[in-house]
């Protein structure tokens, strides 16, 4: 395949072959295991054990309860005997929550689940299993690997792209790994490839890998899939970076604040693909990564399978400690970061164990010269100085304008740097300002609307207490006008049953009255006269009442 060269990077001297000269081996049991509950990019998971809990190896002791986040595993059988905080490898030496784990040293396995045909799994049923198996990006990001599977336009995915471009000087973990489990890593690609339904397959790793490169196409030859390629690329730092890598590789560049999702490639380390086949193919979470224990502070220096939670300090004795490790640094010299104590356990994101004694001679930082060599080396093509200037300044509108989160904090400008000016430190301070003013204009924002929406509800109670009232007003009313019209009505029903009753006692009366006349057959004509008229009379009287 055709290879396109990136902007800028550095040839560094790898000082890789002092801990490639034994095979890997597995680190000793230690007797307490310290797993904090944040071992990656996203929110901290949260235990589902209690102190003095029996639990078996590969158990989930943590649990997911965030979309971006991973379950912990148990690494060994043995007692939860603490959940407390413990130091962590961070840069600011903090102490967060962990959950100590005392082995019994029976290493008793809870029941596994393998997924031989797992392609006859649906695809969101795999990306379940590696969700479950607590798999993070091993290359150092942490990021939960089965997010980068969960795409709903799968079959937009035109490549899928395994990184072993281990460009950072003394890391060799993944070229170890690439060495002895390469039919693993394989495995493990076809499980990713399956659940993208990606077209095509690719495992880039640097020029300078022979051993590992002959390992990965003897294993693929045993496959025979033409669909995956092994690609070798330039040895030059940062070659391993996501987005450099892409463009070595195909040529396309991923956008400004974009994924490689949004071009049709996703990408993922090469010890990721291993872990997601003893998750697929055996049913083993994750709980042991490849470290390399290197530098001038160790006689030794070695790459080991080491069991998540086991202490820096019990790997550099392993390695032959002496008197130069003053100095613990978990990564690279270029990207790693110094932690304070080598009492930290080993996460899901060690990769490395840099043991080295602290540089004597101190370098002065002095004013920028603009000599421009920053922006000569910066392979994600920014403005250093400006961003620098930015930074410094604290004018985090304009150094987000100069796209401060493409930087990649390789740090080759700091490398570079004529003045000795820690550049990237700089940026890492622009990036969490900006982080924590949004984090309040947040917490702002969600404290107005909290007492926009207490006046809201304290208006509409108001309002609804009103209508109550009215309501119960106009009742009352309607109650008494009712009760005035019934009485009204009653008294006028009773009057005029009083006349009634009164013109019927009348025509009673009257009717009483009329009798008939007697000794009427003798009668005179005067007589008869006389009571004719005295009846119409009556008639007369009857009919004007």
């Amino acid at each position: 395949m055709k290879l396109w060269k990136i902007f800028g990077g550095l040839k560094l001297k790898g000082n890789k072959s002092m801990s490639m000269k034994h095979a890997t081996q597995a680190a000793p049991l230690p007797k307490v295991l310290t797993l904090p509950l944040k071992q990656h990019i996203g929110h901290a998971a949260e235990a589902c054990v209690k102190v003095g809990d029996a639990v078996l190896k590969g158990q989930i002791i943590a649990e997911a309860k965030d979309y971006v986040s991973a379950p912990i595993h148990a690494p060994s059988s043995g007692k939860i005997i603490a959940i407390e905080k413990h130091v962590v490898p961070h840069p600011s030496g903090i102490s967060t929550d962990c959950i100590v784990l005392e082995t019994d040293g029976k290493e008793q396995w809870i029941e596994c689940k393998p997924n031989a045909n797992y392609r006859q799994l649906e695809a969101n049923e795999v990306r379940n299993i590696i969700r479950d198996a607590g798999i993070v990006g091993l290359g150092g990001a942490g990021f939960p690997s089965y997010i980068k599977l969960n795409s709903e336009q799968t079959s937009a995915i035109d490549t899928l792209i395994l990184n072993g471009a281990e460009c950072e000087p003394y890391i060799t973990c993944d070229a170890m790994l690439m060495q002895e489990q390469s039919r693993k890593i394989i495995d493990g690609l076809n499980v990713i490839r399956h659940a993208l339904h990606a077209k095509q397959c690719v495992i880039a790793l640097e020029d300078n890998k022979r051993a590992a490169h002959t390992m990965l196409v003897n294993a693929l030859h045993e496959h025979e899939a033409e669909y995956i390629n092994i690609i070798q690329v330039p040895t030059l730092y940062p070659a391993g970076g996501e987005k450099q890598l892409i463009k070595t590789i195909t040529g396309k560049e991923v956008p400004s604040n974009g994924l490689p999702l949004n071009i049709g490639i996703v990408c993922h380390n090469v010890a990721t693909a291993a872990a997601i086949a003893d998750a697929v193919l055996e049913g083993k979470p994750l709980i042991s990564r490849y470290v390399t224990v290197t530098g001038d502070g160790v006689d030794h220096p070695t790459n080991l399978n080491v069991l998540l939670g086991t202490p820096f300090s019990e790997l550099i004795n392993l390695c032959k400690r002496n008197n130069k490790a003053e100095q613990f640094i978990m990564g690279g010299p270029m990207m790693g970061f110094e932690v304070s104590t080598d009492d930290v356990p080993v996460i899901k994101t060690s990769n490395c164990i840099l043991v080295q004694s602290k540089e004597t001679e101190t370098e002065f930082v002095m004013p920028c010269i603009r000599c421009g060599k920053c922006a000569e080396v910066c392979p994600a093509q920014l403005l250093p100085q400006q961003l620098y200037w930015y930074a410094r300044a604290k004018n985090f509108d304009k150094a987000q304008d100069y796209n401060l989160y493409d930087c990649i904090e390789c740090g080759c400008c700091s490398y570079v740097c004529p003045s000795h000016i820690p550049l990237v430190q700089y940026y890492r301070f622009a990036k969490t300002e900006i982080y924590a003013l949004e984090q309040e204009k947040k917490n702002s924002d969600i404290a107005r609307q909290r007492h926009e929406f207490r006046l809201f509800r304290m208006e509409r109670k108001k309002a609804e207490n009103e209508e109550r009232k009215r309501q119960k007003r106009e009742l009352l009313k309607k109650v008494s006008g009712d009760k005035a019209s019934s009485d009204k009505l009653s008294a006028e029903d009773a009057k005029k049953s009083a006349i009634e009753a009164a013109m019927a006692r009348v025509k009673a009366k009257r009717d009483s009255q009329s009798i008939t006349p007697a000794n009427t057959d003798n009668l005179t004509p005067k007589q008869k006269k006389s009571i004719a008229e005295a009846d119409a009379r009556r008639k007369k009287e009857k009919e004007e009442s």
